[in-house]
């Protein structure tokens, strides 16, 4: 990182330190954070033309992906990637689905590792309309090939959700839900995933039902956050997990002033890390530390709707979250391995509904952000050293 950059995210956490709202109440509203964007043009697609629905981005060893699909002008979808050496210069990725539903499927999340993508897609269909899930992984050739699976490894009578891919040293791992709870699916090279559910201490049991949201790979192994519901409540509780080798877990509560609370996004910065999530009064942070999960901060208000975060990314020596709070998209940056937080300015505002969509990305010195407004998909970067704008 520049000495611009460190000099720049120094004072910003030493103002935003004096200035925040749990040490110094009556101090004005920080200003909030203005990146120079710069629109980014992806092409078009092979295929019959069509919207483009952007839905997630991630990037590693010098390589830049995004992910979603295209809705053509009859309504179908179809897979579509895009890959980049620089997040201002793209081109489409080649897809190979092989069953009827990845043919129409739509990519809702991405990882790398090595510079080679993973993603997972979904279509709603069949008699009940539930998703129909399933992998994608990339050949050395550049092509985004689906990796064909038994119906029930995502889907089936014990199926609930697959969220959010994780890359890492020892492999790939989703974040996800089954009937009893928790679950993950485990792979050492994306070609093939294995699922865990019903593991103990993942999966629930007589402490509540858990759900598994986001996960990140740590030196140590993998770390998974998500929520707990106690039996005969109504109000979840966030948790945390961690695993050495994705099978074997291990439970740890965060804690929360009342009791409510989610930890929906995961991300590690340096050697700590941060979850984030919905709590009563708008969201709240987490840092993990040698004593455990300690509270970092909060940010942000609670709209009309639900709110939830969408993504967390380490931005050099800082963090970006993404939220949902039920009105709109919102993106926030953090100086101070998440004790506070500044809310950064979009190119365009985007609304919080179910067909909309905002994802970051960031490597080196630049970032990455993808927006889906329900209309029209963009996207744009910025100069990690122009966070102070």
């Amino acid at each position: 990182m520049s000495r611009r950059m460190g000099a720049v995210l120094g004072v910003l956490a030493v103002l935003v330190a004096a200035c925040g709202s749990s040490t110094c109440p009556d101090c004005p509203k920080p200003r909030p954070v203005r990146p120079a964007w710069q629109s980014v043009v992806l092409p078009a697609t092979p295929g019959a033309p069509g919207r483009p629905v952007l839905r997630d981005a991630t990037a590693c060893a010098g390589r830049w992906y995004v992910v979603g699909g295209v809705v053509d002008l009859a309504g179908e979808t179809r897979p579509a990637a895009w890959s980049s050496p620089d997040a201002i210069s793209w081109v489409p990725l080649p897809t190979a689905p092989v069953t009827f539903y990845g043919r129409q499927h739509v990519l809702s999340a991405a990882a790398c590792r090595d510079g080679r993508l993973a993603a997972v897609g979904a279509k709603s269909g069949g008699a009940h309309g539930n998703p129909r899930t399933g992998t994608w992984r990339q050949a050395p050739d550049g092509t985004l090939h689906e990796v064909d699976a038994p119906f029930e490894r995502y889907a089936g009578p014990r199926a609930v959700n697959v969220a959010r891919l994780a890359a890492g040293p020892q492999g790939w791992l989703i974040a996800g839900s089954r009937i009893d709870g928790a679950a993950v699916w485990i792979s050492p090279d994306a070609a093939g995933f294995a699922l865990v559910e019903g593991a103990p201490e993942l999966a629930g049991d007589e402490r509540g039902r858990t759900a598994a949201y986001d996960a990140v790979a740590v030196p140590s192994g993998w770390l998974v956050v998500g929520a707990l519901l106690p039996p005969g409540g109504t109000a979840l509780a966030p948790l945390a997990w961690s695993s050495a080798d994705g099978r074997s877990w291990r439970r740890a509560a965060l804690p929360v002033v009342d009791g409510r609370g989610q930890a929906q996004r995961v991300a590690v910065l340096g050697d700590v890390a941060v979850a984030v999530g919905p709590v009563r009064a708008g969201f709240g942070s987490w840092r993990l530390t040698t004593q455990g999960w300690r509270p970092a901060g909060g940010f942000g208000a609670a709209g009309p709707g639900v709110a939830s975060a969408a993504g967390l990314l380490a931005v050099g020596q800082g963090l970006v979250a993404v939220t949902r709070d039920g009105d709109r998209h919102g993106l926030w940056l953090s100086v101070d391995v998440g004790e506070s937080w500044r809310a950064m300015a979009m190119p365009q505002p985007i609304p919080d509904s179910g067909d909309t969509a905002v994802a970051v990305t960031s490597t080196g010195d630049r970032l990455l952000l993808v927006t889906d407004d329900g209309r029209t998909s963009r996207a744009w970067w910025a100069g990690v050293s122009e966070l102070d704008r």
